[in-house]
């Protein structure tokens, strides 16, 4: 992918190329963030984040290895910028401090890494706001009883049960939805000892997935919003 890139980027193509491989890896792994989100836990995506882990070592071991196969390993040569995508943090502070040329490339992506965890924090904390809230409501009688009518007004559905949500779960629940979202800022962590290289795909998978989540949270709403319209004129039809 590097050599492709090469006569449009020059130096910085394998840093293109590293992030072009990140969203195909992403692509991939695409019907699992979909099945998890429908699970609608806080655990949603543990499963996609798991089979990432060998790529990243992958990618740790490729820009970290001052050999492969017994030769010199030319990937260490290459740049984003000023930094070499081998380079630690520590590294490019010791050639030229934290305004260094290094350097700043390494506060750039510390910047953009921030950013991206911002925004995630963000939207999980409203997200787990509107699941405490929604969990609640289901608690009540009146709750209880909109949601064995809206089970009852699906065609060929069956009666079911519905679970209730107690006091201690719902406590539970507000907790995980104020830490869960800062868990994304340990991204930053990482990427200040791990090569640029790999800061670079924890960046773009980052980034990725917090833009999935509100991609199938948006349709998610649209499918709700549409069921919604289409109950209505079922109920205006009827006799």
């Amino acid at each position: 992918m590097g050599r492709l890139l090469e006569p449009v980027l020059a130096q910085s193509a394998t840093a293109a190329a590293i992030v072009l491989f990140t969203v195909l890896v992403r692509l991939a792994l695409h019907p699992l963030s979909r099945a998890a989100f429908r699970g609608a836990t806080p655990a949603a995506g543990c499963l996609p984040l798991l089979l990432q882990l060998p790529v990243f070592f992958v990618m740790y071991q490729a820009f970290s290895s001052s050999k492969v196969g017994g030769e010199a390993n030319e990937l260490l040569g290459h740049r984003l910028f000023a930094a070499p995508l081998g380079s630690t943090w520590t590294e490019a502070l010791g050639e030229g401090g934290l305004f260094g040329a290094q350097g700043l490339v390494f506060l750039g992506l510390f910047g953009a890494i921030a950013v991206v965890a911002a925004w995630s924090a963000v939207r999980g904390r409203k997200a787990a706001a509107v699941a405490a809230e929604a969990a609640a409501a289901a608690a009540t009688p009146a709750g209880r009883g909109k949601a064995k009518q809206k089970q009852g007004a699906k065609p060929g559905a069956k009666a079911g049960v519905v679970a209730e949500v107690s006091a201690e779960q719902q406590e539970v629940m507000r907790k995980l939805g104020g830490v869960l979202p800062l868990l994304s800022f340990g991204t930053l962590i990482t990427a200040a000892v791990v090569p640029l290289a790999a800061g670079l795909y924890l960046l773009t998978t980052t980034a990725w997935s917090v833009a999935e989540r509100i991609w199938l949270q948006y349709r998610k709403e649209g499918a709700e919003r549409a069921e919604t319209v289409a109950a209505g004129g079922a109920v205006r039809s009827s006799p």
